[in-house]
């Protein structure tokens, strides 16, 4: 069964598909500099490598033209000259020290007493920076692209479809399922509203295989008697978040994703993945992970 069209306008959600949050800030004043540590964690590694780069480029070129103002401080150097004055500051900062540039006089000895310190400093938080960045757990959840309502045990229910796509196991998972919607107030204020929903299972001890979020659409459910088309008009969305303690690094990972109203499948159940070999292992087809059947066919 092919999977849903989204809409031409998709409405606002709270997470998006890569699991942050689609939400805009407004009337806050950045503090960029008191968070750099923050910023710099969360930058692309991109960006983080070119701020590096012209931190390096910049820094070395403030100090040869520091070099060349102290006049011929610099033996064998051409006087005057940028290239050398440029790439004797790379040796200093680097501690590289090839033998054929070296500092005379008190001027040049100070600069290059200033720029060893600077390079230690610079090399330690950029090692620490970046050890931090390439170790922090990330999860890599594989959530269905569509969830889907249809009866489940006699119920009607609420279903979603996630797998691990790392060949490690994710230790005590836990799922929980939300729904976001916009209402009306007694007053006339439109507010946007979290609605816990109920799980037949909540948590696994070892989260290896495929696993199927279930929600019950009972009286106590709050989409219960909901369509397709209310929950559009509500901005609804179902907010899905996943925790667990990866067995690698032995630390608590997180993954979200969210479903919109165009993006639940009524009536229709998930494509069967699991199958047996031979010799008794269990094979996950995830070709078929995104697949619908419709139960009206």
């Amino acid at each position: 069964m092919a999977l849903p069209t989204p809409a031409p306008s998709e409405p606002p959600r709270f997470v998006s598909r890569a699991g942050g949050t689609d939400v805009v800030r407004s009337g806050v004043t950045p503090r960029r500099w008191h968070d750099l540590y923050h910023s710099a964690l969360n930058a692309r590694w991109w960006a983080l490598l070119a701020t590096f780069a012209g931190f390096y480029v910049v820094v070395n070129a403030l100090f040869a033209l520091a070099y060349i103002a102290g006049g011929d401080d610099i033996a064998n150097a051409r006087a005057g000259s940028f290239v050398d004055a440029f790439f004797f500051s790379v040796q200093t900062m680097a501690t590289i020290g090839y033998g054929a540039l070296a500092p005379r006089g008190i001027y040049a000895n100070v600069l290059v007493a200033i720029e060893a310190f600077l390079g230690v400093l610079s090399f330690a938080l950029a090692t620490g920076l970046f050890f931090a960045k390439f170790s922090r757990p990330t999860a890599r959840v594989l959530f269905s692209r569509v969830a889907v309502i249809a009866p489940r045990d006699g119920v009607r229910s609420l279903m979603l479809r996630m797998a691990n796509e790392r060949a490690n196991q994710i230790l005590e998972a836990q799922v929980h399922l939300a729904l976001a919607r916009t209402e009306t107030t007694a007053e006339g204020e439109r507010v946007r509203r979290l609605y816990d929903l109920e799980l037949v299972r909540t948590r696994t001890p070892l989260f290896v295989l495929t696993w199927t979020v279930i929600h019950p659409i009972d009286e106590r459910s709050p989409i219960f008697g909901a369509t397709q088309e209310s929950l559009r008009t509500d901005e609804g969305e179902i907010v899905v978040s996943v925790t667990g303690i990866d067995e690698t690094f032995s630390q608590t990972i997180y993954a979200r994703y969210s479903y919109l109203a165009d993006e639940i499948v009524w009536d229709a159940r998930f494509a069967d993945v699991m199958s047996v070999l031979p010799d008794g292992r269990r094979l996950v087809d995830y070709s078929r992970f995104h697949d619908v059947v419709s139960l009206q066919e």
